[in-house]
């Protein structure tokens, strides 16, 4: 389940139909002036309360689910592991129904465990939004980087976007795969072979939409938009990482010359700057969406808080 069909729970993008996906990429275009304060936002959400469930550290995504429930008026609670029951034995599902029971409205939640998105959305009778699960997916994101991609280059349908790095364990890679297949993208997938390999090509809508490379500096002018991963050292990435990763995977300035003259450069954040991603190109005035996407990510949790919490 990732649609939720009792209520309204986002746990993933795999599944989910064209139309819902545009309804919600539509739902937060709309939204987009009043996420960047531009126009006034209506309080559609006023008297709602919003728990922020994070297991795992995190700014923008935390930050802007945040800003996002108060810019339509709810009230919004913070809860970590730390210093939670959790800590004294509780089990992830009984601290769900505590807070649930509380009269909480809807549950945004990050955690470390491919799955606890889902068991949460079991426990409790609110919907349930998955803010990251593990390596599983990341729906907001995966809505956010297409939000962006669509707003530069119109159609999402017939694009080549390039996702290079860490996909093995990337939630990032895998929302934005379903996500952009589901819309009628391709996808080149880019990495050493350690993390990824040829069985991502059956996932998202099969092997017609997505390619497997190992070779970056072969695929670049074929892009409409490159994003580039995060090696996740917190995911044990870094065993699998020659020590010239940086040389022949790094979206470098004469990488980015590469790339056709209309491509978009992309980061979900945070950068480990010098090795995935050089400043130069990730400070890019004009080729860099970086910062267009944590705009978009308020626009785009906005939407999904009145789809959830509205239908």
């Amino acid at each position: 389940m990732h649609l939720g069909t009792q209520k309204n729970d986002l746990l993933g993008l795999d599944g989910v139909d064209p139309d819902t996906l545009t309804a919600l990429l539509d739902a937060a275009e709309a939204r987009v002036p009043m996420a960047e304060g531009v126009e006034p936002a209506p309080a559609t959400l006023a008297g709602r309360l919003v728990a922020n469930f994070f297991f795992e550290d995190s700014t923008r995504t935390r930050c802007s689910f945040a800003a996002a429930a108060q810019r339509l008026g709810a009230n919004v609670v913070n809860l970590a592991g730390e210093g939670s029951s959790m800590s004294k034995g509780e089990t992830l599902a009984d601290t769900a129904r505590n807070i649930a029971a509380m009269g909480v409205d809807t549950i945004v939640m990050r955690h470390a465990a491919s799955g606890a998105a889902l068991l949460v959305a079991r426990a409790v009778d609110i919907p349930v939004i998955n803010a990251g699960d593990g390596r599983h997916e990341h729906p907001t994101q995966g809505l956010l980087d297409i939000l962006t991609l669509r707003r530069r280059l119109g159609s999402i349908r017939g694009r080549t976007i390039g996702i290079v790095g860490d996909i093995a364990n990337s939630r990032v890679a895998r929302s934005a795969l379903f996500g952009l297949t589901t819309l009628g993208a391709k996808v080149i997938l880019v990495g050493p072979p350690t993390l990824v390999g040829a069985a991502f090509t059956r996932i998202g809508a099969g092997p017609a939409m997505v390619r497997v490379e190992h070779d970056l500096d072969a695929v670049l002018p074929e892009l409409d938009a490159v994003m580039m991963l995060r090696i996740q050292l917190e995911r044990a990435a870094g065993g699998a990482i020659a020590a010239d990763y940086r040389q022949l995977y790094g979206l470098s300035p004469d990488r980015m010359e590469r790339l056709p003259a209309h491509a978009l450069v992309m980061h979900p954040g945070p950068l480990n700057r010098g090795i995935e991603i050089d400043s130069a190109v990730a400070d890019h005035t004009s080729r860099s969406v970086i910062l267009a996407q944590v705009a978009m990510g308020v626009a785009v949790r906005m939407a999904v808080l009145e789809w959830a919490l509205r239908g």
